[in-house]
């Protein structure tokens, strides 16, 4: 059960899948030049980033990064997008529903990635991802 949730076989046509590609390299590019931004502002974001949960405004910032800048990067490779997308997720639930107060239109663009994200989630990677060959090849090792 935990393997088709991972490498799921629903959603592999190639019209499907070249979707699913398109939309995941260009939402991953999206949020991965959010994440570089904080990254290269770092010093300066850490003083006034909204702290959120408690965490402290270092520590938030830490992972806003993370989630923006790391985890795009697995999410255009198609790389365990499944696991990598559930921080990406939460981030931009927690910056709509906390950060903006569910208030449009300052929390509209989380709340844009918020959905992609979901449905990426829901679809899986697709033909054309790196998760797609790792299926191929432990399917492969099975049958031996």
């Amino acid at each position: 059960m935990f393997y088709d949730f991972l490498f799921p076989q629903n959603f592999r046509g190639k019209g499907v899948s070249f979707l699913i590609l398109f939309v995941r390299i260009f939402f991953g590019i999206l949020f991965f030049m959010h994440g570089l931004d904080k990254l290269m502002n770092f010093n300066t974001l850490s003083e006034t980033y909204p702290s959120v949960l408690g965490f402290g405004s270092y520590m938030t910032l830490m992972l806003s990064v993370f989630c923006e800048f790391c985890c795009s990067l697995f999410l255009i490779s198609g790389l365990m997008i499944r696991i990598m997308l559930l921080p990406m997720i939460v981030s931009m639930g927690v910056a709509f529903f906390d950060v903006h107060d569910a208030m449009m239109p300052e929390g509209e663009l989380s709340l844009i990635y918020f959905v992609v994200f979901i449905i990426i989630y829901l679809t899986g990677a697709g033909r054309y991802s790196l998760d797609y060959l790792i299926d191929k090849k432990l399917k492969n090792e099975e049958k031996r």
